[in-house]
C-alpha cells in the first residue's frame, strides 16, 4: 500500500493534537479511517501527540516510518479488457453486471473486487446522499469561495481583464469579506485570507473552501507539495482546513453561495471605472447592504450577530505576520536557472533537468531539493530579470563569463611581456571568438608555472605562431627551455604573377565585341 505524503502525516498529527476525531480527519483529508488510525497509533508510540512540543520534522518521520514501500509491479487483470470495460461503463452497466459479463462472455477469471477497483480508477464514484444542514457555533467555521465575475478594467495594463471575487463568510453570523482580483494564484489566495482575518479582527477555528472548481483550490487542498504554503499558513494562524469536495453537496454546511450573491446583488447592472473603484464600492456594500440585511436563514442581520456573538469567539491574530506566499515545483533548465513569475534564478549546475521546490516569500526566494536548501535569492519584481551566482555554473562555463578580455589582459601583463603580446594579438581581431583560446592559454600557468608559460609565449611570438595549440606543443616538447636563435625568423613571402597578360581580359576603350 502506498504511504501517504509526509506533509499529510504532519497535518494528521497537528489535527490530533487539536482534538479532532479520526472520522473528521478522514473526511477533511480524504484518507481512510483505518489509515488515520494506523498513523495515530504510531504517533502515540513515538510521543508525537504530547502537547508543548513542536511538530516532528520530515526527516524525523522518515526515520520512524522507514523506507517507503515499493508500488506493486503486477498490472491489473482487467488491462486486456480495458476497451470492453469502458464501453460497458458508457452504456451505464453496473459493476456487478460488468463482472458477470466478463466472466460469461470473455472468460475473465478475476474477482469482483478487481473489477470494482479498476472501474473506480476509470470513473470515480460520486455520492447521492441527502444534503444535511450543519449548524456551527460562533467562531467555529469560515467558508471561502472563489469565482469569475466578468470583465473589469485593469489600470496597470490599460485593458479589460477577467476578474474574480473572493468571498469569505463566517458560518454563524454570515458576515462576509469580499474582494475583487485578477488572478487565482496561490500567493493571491493567501494574501486574501490574511486581509480577511484582519478585517474580522480574528481567526476562526476552521476554514472550509466551499467550491473546488477553481484550479488554485484543487492545488491548495489536494497537492501535498504545492498546497504546503496554505497548510503552513493554517499552522501559523491556528485554523484547520476542511475542504468541501466537488459534487459532494452533503458536505456543504451552508447553502448560500457567496459568489452568486455578490454577482446578483452587487455586480449585476453595475459599470465600474476600474477594479480599484469596484473594490471601494464592494467594501461599503458589505457593511451597508449585505451586513444589515435580514438573512434568509438566521432572520437577523449578519453584522449584528457578528458584533454580538462571533467576533469575541474568534481566535486572536498572531503577533507576527505570515511571510510565505507560495510553494511551487520548478525545473532547472540547461542554463542553470529556474523560472519564477517570468524571472530567472540560478541553482548549482548539478541539478540541471531536476524538479525542485521553490518557496516564495515577500522579499526572498528559497529553492529546495527535498528538505535541503540549495539556493537563496532576493525576490525579483517584474519579468525578464536575472539573479545569477557565477559559482552555480560549471567551472569551464563560469570562466567565460568571469574572465573578460580586460581580465585576461591584466593577468597576461602580470605574467610577462611575451604573454601580454600573445593575448593582445589574439584579442585584437574578434575578441569574443578568441576569448576561450586566451583563457586556455592563461590557464596553462596552473600546470607549468608563470616562468615556463612566459618562455613558451616568447618562442611562439618569435616564430609568429601564437595559437593555443602551438603554445601547448612547445610546452609538451619542453622547447620553452631551448634558447631562441639570435636572428628572428622572417616568414617567407611568396610572390604571385599572372600567367596571361591583362589585355586578354579587358577590351580597349571604344571597341565593342560582336
Amino acid at each position: 500500500m502506498e504511504r501517504i505524503h509526509m506533509n499529510y502525516l504532519r497535518d494528521i498529527i497537528y489535527r490530533l493534537r487539536s482534538g479532532e476525531s479520526e472520522r473528521q480527519i478522514s473526511r477533511d483529508l480524504g484518507i481512510s479511517r483505518p489509515t488515520v488510525h494506523k498513523y495515530k497509533l504510531m504517533a502515540e508510540m513515538q510521543g508525537f501527540l504530547e502537547t508543548g512540543k513542536g511538530l516532528p520534522g520530515i526527516d524525523q518521520l522518515e526515520v520512524v516510518l522507514g523506507p517507503a514501500p515499493k508500488p506493486p509491479l503486477k498490472p491489473s487483470t482487467l488491462e486486456p479488457y480495458h476497451e470492453i470495460v469502458k464501453k460497458m461503463l458508457h452504456q451505464g452497466i453496473e459493476m456487478t453486471a460488468i463482472w458477470q459479463r466478463l466472466r460469461d462472455n470473455y472468460g475473465y477469471t478475476g474477482s469482483y473486487s478487481s473489477v470494482r477497483r479498476y472501474v473506480r480508477r476509470l470513473r470515480p464514484t460520486n455520492g447521492e446522499d441527502a444534503v444535511i444542514r450543519v449548524h456551527t457555533e460562533p467562531g467555529e467555521e469560515l467558508q471561502v469561495d472563489f469565482g469569475s465575475v466578468g470583465k473589469l478594467f485593469d489600470p496597470k495594463c490599460g485593458r479589460l481583464r477577467t476578474a474574480y471575487v473572493f468571498v469569505a463568510t463566517l458560518c454563524y453570523s454570515r458576515h462576509q469579506y469580499a474582494e475583487l482580483v485578477f488572478d487565482q494564484k496561490v500567493s493571491t489566495w493567501i494574501s486574501l485570507h490574511k486581509r480577511a482575518f484582519e478585517a474580522f479582527g480574528g481567526v476562526p477555528k476552521r476554514v472550509k473552501p466551499d467550491n473546488l472548481k477553481a484550479a488554485v483550490l484543487k492545488i491548495l487542498v489536494h497537492d501535498p507539495i504545492l498546497g504546503e504554503a496554505y497548510r503552513r499558513m493554517a499552522l501559523h494562524y491556528g485554523f484547520l482546513i476542511s475542504p468541501t469536495a466537488p459534487a459532494q453537496p452533503q458536505q456543504k454546511g451552508k447553502v448560500e453561495n457567496g459568489v452568486r450573491y455578490v454577482k446578483r446583488n452587487f455586480m449585476a447592472g453595475q459599470d465600474f471605472a476600474d477594479i480599484g473603484f469596484a473594490n471601494q464600492h464592494l467594501k461599503r456594500w458589505v457593511y451597508e447592504v449585505a451586513g444589515v440585511r435580514d438573512h434568509g436563514t438566521t432572520h437577523q442581520a449578519p453584522l449584528f450577530l457578528f458584533g454580538e456573538y462571533e467576533q469575541a469567539a474568534l481566535q486572536p491574530l498572531p503577533e507576527t505576520d505570515f511571510e510565505l506566499c507560495e510553494i511551487r515545483r520548478v525545473k532547472v533548465h540547461p542554463d542553470c536557472h529556474v523560472v519564477i513569475d517570468g524571472s530567472y534564478y540560478s541553482v548549482p549546475h548539478i541539478w540541471i533537468g531536476r524538479e525542485l521546490d521553490a518557496q516564495i516569500y515577500e522579499r526572498r526566494v528559497e529553492i529546495y531539493a527535498g528538505q535541503e536548501l540549495i539556493s537563496t535569492h532576493v525576490r525579483l519584481r517584474g519579468k525578464g530579470r536575472w539573479s545569477t551566482r557565477m559559482e552555480d555554473y560549471p567551472p569551464h562555463k563560469a570562466d567565460y563569463l568571469i574572465k573578460t578580455p580586460q581580465y585576461c589582459r591584466r593577468t597576461a601583463a602580470r605574467l610577462g611581456p611575451a604573454t601580454l603580446q600573445v593575448v593582445e594579438s589574439l584579442l585584437e581581431d574578434r575578441p569574443l571568438d578568441r576569448l576561450r583560446s586566451v583563457q586556455a592559454i592563461l590557464r596553462l600557468e596552473e600546470t607549468v608555472g608563470a616562468e615556463r608559460l612566459e618562455a613558451a609565449c616568447a618562442r611562439a611570438v618569435f616564430y609568429g605562431d601564437m595559437r593555443y595549440r602551438r603554445i601547448k606543443e612547445i610546452l609538451n616538447a619542453a622547447l620553452d627551455r631551448v634558447p631562441l636563435p639570435e636572428a628572428p625568423v622572417v616568414p617567407v613571402q611568396k610572390s604571385f604573377t599572372f600567367a596571361r597578360p591583362s589585355s586578354e581580359f579587358f577590351e580597349p576603350v571604344g571597341e565593342k565585341s560582336c
